[in-house]
């Protein structure tokens, strides 16, 4: 099997490490708009094959994974559809809701699978707390609460084509919140914050923001975020239910210091980042597209899921930006 990766930054390198490493991929073809940055990572990871888009598509690939800046993601869909090939993309798909539903038509149109890359669906605290929700355990839920907390913010020069808190970030949980209940979102009430640099400001963004979400079925559910969760890298995803409660995300790395005495809890060095709490959901996500590829298996996420997770992350901004209860019809256009 032979495929393609776009893009070589700090995700795609971890990508091409992990497609590299899985018996099935024979060939593993890099390419990056910096052409000399896809040949110096393919000779750090002993890769043979490296290039422009161009010639990563005329090489045939049975797969491509997008890995590439995020404006470049659309553009890159469409030539993969339009050679006939299955595509792995990160979000976003598009920059805005219009621009994605047009790739995910393009895509259908074409008749190619599509899998975009969220990774926590992946990741088996997740995927346990949905077996266990699913199979009756916590009783009926009432509550969910989902945080996406970073240790420090990205380079200025990111934040204004990165879409905003709420799209960048707590599209996440929003799509984990949609994936482990099985329920959609009906309407949000949202808020943000700055007390930290200049620069999210004079972007129209927040370093900070919350969220309150009514499910279709009136379960509550509660978003944070923020840019300067110094303590480290915190993702945690709590269901309350009328029986029992499970975590996601609360193991011995958590950085949870306890303000009562006596306590220790936790005893390991907090996450530094995304790459090295989700290492096995983005391998666990990887081996899956190889099944797509070789027609084995359906997409297990669709650019449809992108596409709900992405309405309420709309919701979400437009709650904040006018101070009111936004629900998921008025972003449906």
């Amino acid at each position: 099997m032979k495929v393609g990766l776009v893009g070589v930054g700090r995700i795609g390198a971890l990508h091409a490490e992990t497609l590299r490493d899985l018996p099935e991929v024979e060939t593993l073809f890099l390419a990056d708009a910096d052409v000399a940055r896809a040949r110096d990572t393919a000779d750090k990871l002993g890769i043979s094959s490296s290039g422009s888009v161009a010639e990563l598509l005329a090489s045939r690939p049975d797969g491509i994974v997008i890995a590439a800046a995020t404006t470049a993601h659309a553009e890159l869909v469409h030539l993969a559809a339009d050679a006939g090939v299955a595509v792995f993309c990160e979000k976003p798909l598009a920059s805005d809701v219009a621009g994605t539903r047009e790739v995910i038509a393009h895509v259908a149109a074409a008749g190619v699978p599509l899998q975009m890359g969220f990774q926590r669906r992946f990741d088996p605290g997740y995927q346990a707390a949905r077996a266990r929700l699913q199979a009756g355990e916590l009783g009926w839920l009432h509550s969910v609460w989902a945080c996406t907390l970073d240790p420090a913010p990205p380079h200025a020069s990111y934040i204004p084509t990165s879409g905003g808190l709420f799209r960048d970030c707590s599209v996440h949980d929003i799509d984990a919140i949609r994936w482990v209940t099985g329920r959609e979102v009906a309407e949000v009430r949202a808020t943000g914050a700055n007390k930290g640099a200049d620069f999210f400001a004079a972007a129209g963004d927040v370093d900070t923001a919350h969220a309150l979400l009514t499910l279709d079925d009136g379960t509550l559910a509660a978003l944070a975020a923020t840019r300067y969760n110094g303590a480290g890298y915190d993702v945690r995803l709590e269901l309350h239910g009328s029986r029992r409660t499970f975590v996601v995300g609360l193991d011995d790395r958590a950085p949870l210091a306890s303000a009562e005495a006596g306590v220790t809890w936790p005893t390991e060095p907090s996450y530094a980042n995304f790459a090295e709490r989700f290492r096995s959901a983005y391998a666990a996500e990887l081996r899956a597209f190889v099944d797509v590829m070789a027609g084995r298996t359906p997409s297990p996420c669709s650019g449809e899921d992108a596409l709900e997770a992405l309405y309420v992350a709309e919701a979400c901004e437009l709650s904040r930006r006018e101070s009111r209860t936004v629900r998921i019809e008025e972003v449906r256009r």
